[in-house]
């Protein structure tokens, strides 16, 4: 896919790989600026835009703090499945592809004839792949099946959970030859209890040369002038890390996906960092726009992403939780607080069989 994106913010150091680095960023450059007239300028920021047969079980869906969640694997993964949710993620797919620069991927693939996408969500990057690549075989898997009935002929999706054996052809037991082309993850840091496990996974089943690709956000929020320290938003991202920590997801796992790739077989792994602003408060109709989308992104997602995670990982009440999250609300749309995302993209390729050491 071609690389259309901005330059990626320069090398975060080890610091900032724990729950105390959610100091400042001031030493780090993000690629945005301030904008001092951020109010004035926000009129022309435009509205924000193993497999399972599909038994009637798991569609009954189940029902917590006013949302629904999957039934297929219950409570492994603690984001909601309703309405409102897929909303989110079908805006959350427009903050990406933007921050990508229109393209689905960064991983240099040209013309993938069999293309997984883990944790397809409402399946709209699937979808979108399949009609770029109409030669293309795309398979979506989710916990949830929550994916549109009419898709493009070379799309499907299955029930799956890919921290299982993968139960697709190909793999090792075909003598190393594999099925997929390109294997894709989105936002999927938080929802697997050994990330490695599915690298190793994914490499099995890639074909030689084919490529394996993660993109996250670091749930690290950063600032790099100090605007956020002493905020709801700076609380919220320590209590997120902790929460998650405690119910055995490695929060910061985005950090060590490059570390994570090269140990499990993959060869030129590539780590790119792109800054994503909080709310509209950079220079640029593009940062706004971007940013825009992001504030929006966030606010209709932060309830979903808190509630679950807060209550059963730290034994906060609802309440509490509530409290917390408007003081939060009333911060995500400051522009005077210069927060951003951090966007790990990272991708690493199967070894081809001439680039295999011999065996002796």
């Amino acid at each position: 896919m071609a690389d259309n994106t901005p330059a990626a913010v320069p090398e975060i150091s080890t610091r900032d790989q724990t729950t105390a680095s959610l100091s400042d960023q001031s030493d780090f450059s993000t690629g945005l600026s301030v904008d001092d007239d951020a109010d004035s300028a926000l009129g022309d920021v435009d509205a924000p835009p193993s497999t399972q047969s599909l038994r009637s079980s798991i569609y009954e869906y189940v029902e917590e703090h006013g949302r629904t969640f999957h039934r297929y694997k219950q409570g492994r993964y603690w984001m909601p499945n309703d309405a409102v949710e897929q909303e989110r993620l079908d805006l959350q797919h427009a903050v990406f592809t933007m921050r990508l620069g229109g393209e689905l991927g960064l991983a240099p693939i040209s013309d993938p004839q069999s293309v997984l996408d883990l944790g397809t969500g409402t399946g709209i990057w699937a979808i979108e792949c399949a009609l770029k690549y109409p030669s293309a075989r795309v398979v979506g898997t989710d916990l949830s099946p929550i994916q549109p009935e009419y898709v493009p002929p070379n799309c499907s999706f299955e029930v799956d959970d890919a921290e299982d054996e993968w139960v697709y052809g190909g793999g090792t037991g075909d003598g190393g030859g594999g099925r997929f082309d390109y294997v894709h993850l989105r936002m999927m840091f938080h929802c697997f209890s050994d990330h490695r496990r599915v690298m190793r996974s994914a490499l099995a089943h890639l074909r030689p040369g084919g490529y394996m690709e993660w993109q996250d956000w670091s749930c690290v929020l950063r600032c790099a002038d100090g605007t956020m320290s002493g905020t709801a938003l700076e609380r919220w991202s320590r209590l997120y890390v902790e929460a998650g920590g405690r119910l055995g997801r490695d929060m910061l796992a985005p950090h060590k996906y490059k570390g994570w790739m090269s140990g499990a077989g993959f060869v030129d792994v590539v780590e790119r960092r792109l800054a994503v602003p909080g709310n509209p408060w950079a220079k640029g109709r593009e940062n706004k726009r971007l940013g825009s989308l992001q504030m929006s992104n966030f606010l209709d997602g932060l309830h979903a992403a808190s509630m679950t995670l807060f209550t059963r990982g730290l034994g906060m009440t609802p309440e509490e939780v509530e409290l917390l999250l408007v003081d939060c609300r009333k911060a995500i749309k400051d522009t005077g607080i210069h927060f951003y995302w951090l966007t790990y993209v990272v991708y690493g390729r199967r070894p081809r069989e001439d680039e295999l050491p011999l065996a002796e």
